[in-house]
This record gives C-alpha cells, structure tokens and sequence, in this order.
C-alpha cells in the first residue's frame, strides 16, 4: 500500500460567528478534484475544533457526475473500523476504512455524510470554491438527490487519499487566499495549485500530488482567521503522507492585516519578525526531510480598507529580498515579479488584476 493525499482542505475554525452552518438530519455531499490517482480510497474527517463529539450517521464516496450526481455503480460505502457509522470526539481526526474504487488523475469525487444529530459546523474549511449539496434525510448512497440548498464551505473533509502507484509523491502549497482560490470561479477548479497538479500529470513522469493547504486570510505568525502557518505545519505538511516539497507563500496578511477592521490597534510587523518565521518553517521541514521553495509576496497597493500603505510596503521588499537572495530556500518561485505592473512593481498587472488590487484573477 501507498496511501498518499490526492486532495486536501485545511480545518479551521469558525472565527466570525455569522459564518455558523448548522446541520440537522441532512447529507451533505461534498465534491473535489483530486490530483493524483490510485486503485482504492480512503477519506480523513476532522473535529478539530467542535465543541461537541460529531456523529456521522453514514457516509459514501463515489465518482462525480453532473451536479449532485455520481456516477451509477461508481458508489461505495464508507466505513470507520468496520462500522458505518461513529461518534468523532472533539480535537479529533478519523481515517475511514479503504474501499476499492479507480479513481484517474484529476478526475473529481463525490463525498457524501449523513448527519442524523443536530450539528453546528465548528470545524469547516471556509473557502471551499466547490459546491456542497445538502439535502434532508439520509441520502448519502444515492446516486442523485435533489439538493434543498447549497453550501461552498467544506465541513468536516479534510483529505482524500489513494493508494497510489509507487514512487507517487506529494507536494504541499501553504498558503493563504491566493493560494486557497480567490479569484477563481466556484466549481471551475483554477486555483493556481490545480494549474500546477493539471501542469505536472502533462509533464510526464512520477505521478505528483499537489496539496492545496491555503486559508484565506491566514498568516505566517498569528492565527485569527485560521491558525498561523508555524501552528499548522506539523498537521497541514509533515504529517500528511509522500510530501517532499513545501511551497510557501504567506505573510502578506501579516503585513495587510494591522489598521484594517479586523485588528485596527496592531503594528505592522517587522520584515526581521517574517523572516524569522520563514527559518522555523524551513528548519521543521528540513528536519523531517521536506524540501522548502519560497514564494515571494505579490503586489498590493491600491487594496482595501487600510490594507496597503508604504510602510507595509517596505515589509514586503524586505521580506522579498530575503526569500529571493538569502539561498535559505531550495528554490524560489517569484510571483512577485511574474505579475507585477512593470511601469509600477508596487501594484498588479491589471491583466492578472483580480479587482482588488490583491488576489490575482
């Protein structure tokens, strides 16, 4: 066997509490493309941060067709330690059971769970760009259902994995919007870590998983809109199976967040406070054999609210500086300079503009 994760969403908690799902006697079914292969599957549902123990009354993976649908035959029933059903503790984490089903490379996947019990959804991934159906009742292992809503956040789903051929390995993107998908169209995939799976499968040679383990608004020291990337790299990277390559673009929200609405007190951090974290990242990852590639910080002046300023732009040059010259990286990817305005380096090409003056399109 050669379980490695072949999709990913990063848990996280519900930090504003407008954004509370509530589920009650529903299935949600959940969709995801996923990167690489395999001949059998194998889910990871996550109660990271409930308040309560979570019941899964049954739950179902099979092949995606249109909308809700799966494909007839493709369905298989999920089950955890040979049970179809569990009660998953608060802070916990569970791998189902294998089930054999072929999944091909970049095709995408229907995970269904029924939730019996009344269920506030404390522990979702908040930008999911992927519709959720939700339907009352028990229809986890039907082959369509007519949804009664829809949801684009992915509650309780935080992996898929396949047992895939050998020498499969798996690179991670750690991030934060930009790496998550904003920008991108909901249901159509173009997150830049889809691009790069879509880039590697056309390239040829051993398969490559690519995780994407972006929170929007999430950054490199402090949590807040989900936790930091130092408090989530053990879970979020070394801990997921086959990773040999980190890439690492976050800190922006570091330096946008102070003066903003959402912490209007707190200093702009210090490009020297940045770096330090970079150097823990890489010596966490090194010392478990992860490779890590820097990423530079893409222009943002002109974005919202307070969220640019020339002060916090000195940061980002630093910062760039470093990931760019310091060789404590083992590679750069510069998307700095890929979609910088070159007539202004400080804001966004207006080609790759995705109307915020931050997120590329």
């Amino acid at each position: 066997m050669n379980w490695i994760p072949t999709w990913t969403a990063s848990p996280q908690s519900v930090w504003n509490p407008g954004n509370l799902v509530e589920l009650a006697g529903q299935t949600v079914r959940q969709l995801a493309r996923v990167s690489v292969g395999g001949t059998r599957v194998r889910i990871v549902l996550s109660n990271a941060y409930g308040q309560s123990p979570l019941v899964i009354g049954a739950a179902h993976v099979g092949i995606s067709a249109e909308g809700a649908a799966i494909q007839p035959g493709s369905g298989r029933v999920l089950t955890f330690n040979g049970q179809s059903s569990l009660t998953l503790q608060p802070g916990s984490e569970v791998i189902s059971d294998p089930v054999d089903i072929h999944v091909l490379p970049l095709s995408q996947l229907a995970v269904s769970l029924f939730l019996p019990e009344h269920t506030p959804v404390h522990t979702l991934h908040f930008d999911g760009h992927q519709t959720a159906y939700i339907a009352a009742g028990n229809h986890a292992a039907a082959d369509r259902f007519t949804a009664d809503s829809t949801l684009t956040q992915r509650p309780f789903l935080a992996a898929i994995q396949v047992d895939a051929p050998a020498q499969t390995r798996a690179i991670v993107a750690l991030g934060d919007s930009i790496t998550d998908g904003a920008g991108s169209e909901v249901d159509a995939n173009q997150r830049w870590p889809d691009l790069l799976a879509q880039r590697l499968l056309a390239a040829g040679g051993r398969p490559v998983a690519v995780l994407n383990q972006g929170i929007s608004g999430a950054r490199l020291l402090t949590s807040l809109m989900g936790d930091s990337a130092l408090a989530r790299l053990e879970r979020d990277v070394l801990n997921q199976p086959g990773v040999d390559t980190l890439i690492l673009m976050i800190g922006i929200n570091d330096i946008g967040h102070p003066g903003t609405e959402l912490i209007p007190h707190d200093p702009v951090p210090s490009a020297d406070s940045l770096i330090a974290g970079y150097r823990q990242l890489i010596e966490r990852a090194r010392a478990r054999g992860v490779r890590v590639i820097g990423a530079t910080l893409a222009p943002f002046e002109g974005a919202f609210g307070g969220y640019y300023n020339a002060q916090k732009e000195q940061v980002r040059q630093a910062v760039n500086h470093f990931i760019r010259h310091s060789g404590e990286f083992d590679g750069v990817i510069d998307f700095a300079q890929a979609l910088a305005d070159p007539q202004n380096p400080s804001r966004l090409l207006a080609a790759y503009d995705g109307g915020d003056h931050l997120h590329p399109n």
